[in-house]
């Protein structure tokens, strides 16, 4: 069917109010809703599958199935008592930025195609690298998430490592470069090991430092580390919070063809805080930085971001020449970043530290914080054991032998109070409980705890 201009608009905008309305019922319904999903994805694809449609349909009964079907299959979390995954929410003023990007539509890779991508995002990026503590000089870039964070700045670090031996890998690609040595610790997270393989660099290649009690890298056992090399350190371990003695580190490595690089998913943003900045001493004494803001800054998927101290490493790495693209006399953002055209992810990580301010990303981090300690000193009271130092948002805890730790993550789950998930730790079964939402309060708190004390009763009953 053929609409002119002006019906057009006007459909447009009765859409967006359905979606208003819709978004406003989901929304109000997060404090109350089970957190597990209703229907599972095999389900979920009969209902909206079926043959390719010959021909399209209304938009506005399009939405209308996508919500009535599609939101039973949605995780609430983006509610207050998802704990999994390390996964933030997301605070009002990022989540309607994102809203008013979509409309915007903004292809942000040029200044040329979006003015206001390449200004927020600029502004965006010297707000985080204060609020992180890290070098004002560095350069940086938005992209999907630590993944593509890491992967970002060990690209930089591949190029500068080699470049210190007169190689230049960009040019001639990896056939006949020297061997680079890379170094991570017993317990760094599986993306980065992604991002060695995507780089060509070999995803079993590592060298695996030995880690303390904790997940900590020790410094005493680095190897002794002959150029060109890259040295991965981390941050906040995915399991127990705790931190790699990246200063230590950095003393123990340094020189121009060692590279040392800091995967903070999320524990980077512990720096932004006074009570807890001091875990990530040092820090900033490293080459490259790679972290999410959809975790604990809590804004929406997608957004993670690279950040290099030497800015033209990471530019150079990253840039692109065609002759149809313009040359800025300013920061251009395709010369940053691994995507070309993309959305315009800086808008809502603007909109999150606008709304929250210094003080707000400071308070945020040690009230998740502090009720991590409450869900650890709750668990510990009724007898069941924590597994971990609970120095950050972290929590790991055993109810028993393994079998009877892993029906309590499932009967926890199904239960639909809260959401936890499973890990090994230390050669044990354990949940995982990652406090990170802004919308989480002490009262999600007593009622998680209570639900998986609950569970944990009742567990103990049917064995007994």
């Amino acid at each position: 069917m053929r609409v002119d201009r002006h019906e057009s608009r006007e459909s447009i905008c009765e859409l967006l109010g359905d979606v208003q309305e819709r978004a406003a019922r989901f929304l109000e319904s997060l404090p109350e809703r089970r957190v597990t999903a209703a229907r599972g994805a095999d389900d979920l694809a009969q209902a909206l599958g079926g043959a390719l449609p010959r021909l399209g349909r209304p938009a506005s009964e399009i939405l209308a199935q996508l919500d009535e079907i599609g939101s039973q299959g949605t995780v609430a979390s983006a509610g207050p008592r998802y704990f999994g995954f390390v996964t933030g929410g997301a605070v009002p003023a990022s989540l309607a930025a994102n809203w008013l990007a979509a409309v915007w539509d903004q292809n942000s890779f040029s200044e040329v195609s979006s003015p206001i991508g390449a200004a927020v995002e600029s502004v965006a990026l010297q707000w985080v690298l204060e609020l992180l503590g890290l070098p004002a000089t560095s350069g940086a870039a938005f992209v999907t998430g630590a993944t593509m964070a890491n992967f970002a700045a060990l690209a930089a670090a591949r190029r500068s490592v080699l470049l210190a031996h007169g190689y230049d890998v960009d040019r001639a690609g990896l056939h006949g470069a020297p061997a680079i040595t890379l170094v991570a610790g017993e317990q760094a997270h599986a993306t980065l090991f992604k991002a060695f393989g995507m780089l060509g660099l070999g995803r079993e290649q590592a060298v695996r430092v030995p880690a303390d009690a904790q997940g900590r890298m020790r410094a005493d056992a680095l190897p002794k580390i002959a150029g060109p090399a890259i040295v991965c350190t981390q941050v906040g371990n995915v399991n127990s919070g705790a931190f790699d003695p990246v200063g230590a580190i950095c003393d123990a490595v340094r020189r121009d063809d060692v590279w040392v690089h800091v995967d903070g998913a999320f524990g980077l943003w512990a720096r932004a805080s006074r009570k807890f900045g001091a875990l990530a001493a040092g820090v900033e004494r490293a080459d490259s930085w790679a972290t999410d803001a959809h975790k604990w800054l809590n804004v929406p998927y997608d957004s993670g971001v690279a950040i290099v101290r030497d800015a033209d490493a990471l530019r150079c790495a990253m840039s692109l020449e065609a002759a149809y693209l313009p040359e800025g006399l300013g920061r251009e953002p395709f010369d940053y970043t691994p995507e070309s055209s993309r959305r315009a992810r800086g808008l809502e990580i603007w909109a999150a530290i606008a709304s929250l301010g210094r003080e707000g990303v400071a308070e945020l981090v040690e009230r998740t914080c502090r009720h991590a300690r409450r869900f650890a000193e709750g668990l510990r009271e009724a007898g069941c054991e924590v597994l971990n130092d609970v120095v950050l948002n972290q929590v790991l805890v055993s109810f028993g032998d393994d079998r009877t730790t892993s029906e309590v993550i499932r009967r926890v789950q199904r239960d639909g109070t809260c959401w936890c998930g499973g890990t090994r730790w230390d050669g044990r079964t354990a949940m995982r409980i990652s406090v990170s939402s802004w919308a989480t309060t002490s009262d999600d708190i007593e009622r998680s705890l209570a639900a998986i004390l609950g569970v944990v009763g009742g567990v103990a009953r049917k064995q007994g």
